[in-house]
């Protein structure tokens, strides 16, 4: 049984993971639908009430019957890179791909469902509250006056992206931002904006989830810190235990969300207490590993490398969901 690893070619985190499946003897096939058609074919049948299907990668062939797991890390556009690509040829490697994917009995890591959902900033605030974290107030709006109001009624208060940066070459950096009353809101009629308390912060948290399995880390703020994404602390990642009131939101967040994998972000304030800042279903745990110790990419291969066991009806299903 094979694990196919959906990413771009370029890809530290995925590498580590390979490893270790390398490792156990698990095999694994990896493929950018980028490379979809080109590099890699793939073919599916429908037919007498059945299906097959294959994907063929640089030689190597899996059959959707001999499909383990799958992990969606980095996957490029479909068709991205093939000789003559268009938008309509990319729909339509989309849909072979991913409706042959869907087609077979293998565990997401995580379904494309609930990732995309996964990823709307203001439904994790709402499933965040529903599982129990302590999350700052606040308001996502295209009007000006509510913006001003939100501003004054929690004094200093941050701004930043609900979607991250806009794509384009170079690349641009969009910081949480503190602002104050004094601020221009007028722009908030452009575009929805994210306001939101800021919480004075004395460390950031980083919780990956991986299954039922959860590794936290603490790196020390720099006094007056507002986004410990940009800037050098001096302060390295920290192995620290979660607090059993966090895993067990962890846990029920993960399963209202259908995910199998999830990389949390939380500000600890002056009195110990995790913020809820967000949750990246795809979030990066490379950085942390190597700063850390802790076996994230071990965690994964061993999520994707579970076996699937008969249901009741004698078909094939994932065990391990979150």
């Amino acid at each position: 049984m094979t694990v196919l690893i959906l990413t771009s070619e370029e890809d530290v985190t995925a590498d580590m993971v390979v490893s270790e499946l390398h490792a156990t003897g698990t095999p694994v096939l990896r493929l950018d639908p980028a490379d979809l058609p080109g590099k890699a074919v793939l073919s599916a049948d429908y037919a007498h009430g059945d299906f097959d299907g294959h994907l063929s990668v640089n030689g190597h062939v899996l059959s959707m019957g001999g499909l383990r797991s799958i992990w969606v890390r980095r996957p490029g556009e479909p068709a991205a890179h093939a000789p003559d690509p268009s938008p309509w040829l990319t729909a339509e490697t989309r849909q072979a791909l991913y409706g042959m994917l869907h087609s077979a009995a293998a565990r997401w890591m995580n379904h494309p469902r609930n990732a995309d959902q996964a990823r709307l900033k203001p439904w994790q605030l709402r499933l965040a509250h529903l599982s129990g974290f302590a999350v700052p107030p606040t308001v996502f709006t295209t009007a000006p006056r509510l913006a001003r109001a939100f501003v004054e009624q929690h004094k200093e208060v941050v701004v930043k992206s609900a979607s991250g940066p806009p794509p384009g070459e170079p690349p641009l950096a969009l910081p949480t931002t503190l602002i104050g009353p004094d601020a221009d809101f007028s722009a908030v009629a452009a575009g929805p904006a994210l306001l939101q308390r800021y919480v004075p912060k004395r460390a950031d948290i980083r919780l990956t989830c991986v299954g039922t399995r959860m590794f936290a880390a603490r790196k020390t703020a720099e006094p007056d810190q507002i986004d410990g994404r940009y800037g050098d602390t001096g302060h390295p990642w920290e192995p620290v235990p979660v607090p059993g009131r966090i895993g067990k939101s962890v846990q029920e967040y993960v399963t209202l969300a259908g995910l199998a994998y999830a990389a949390f972000d939380f500000a600890e304030d002056e009195d110990g207490i995790w913020w809820f800042l967000e949750c990246n279903q795809g979030g990066q745990f490379g950085f942390v590993e190597l700063e850390t110790g802790q076996p994230i990419a071990a965690a994964v291969a061993d999520w994707l490398a579970l076996q699937r066991r008969p249901d009741r009806r004698g078909k094939e299903a994932g065990i391990g969901r979150p």
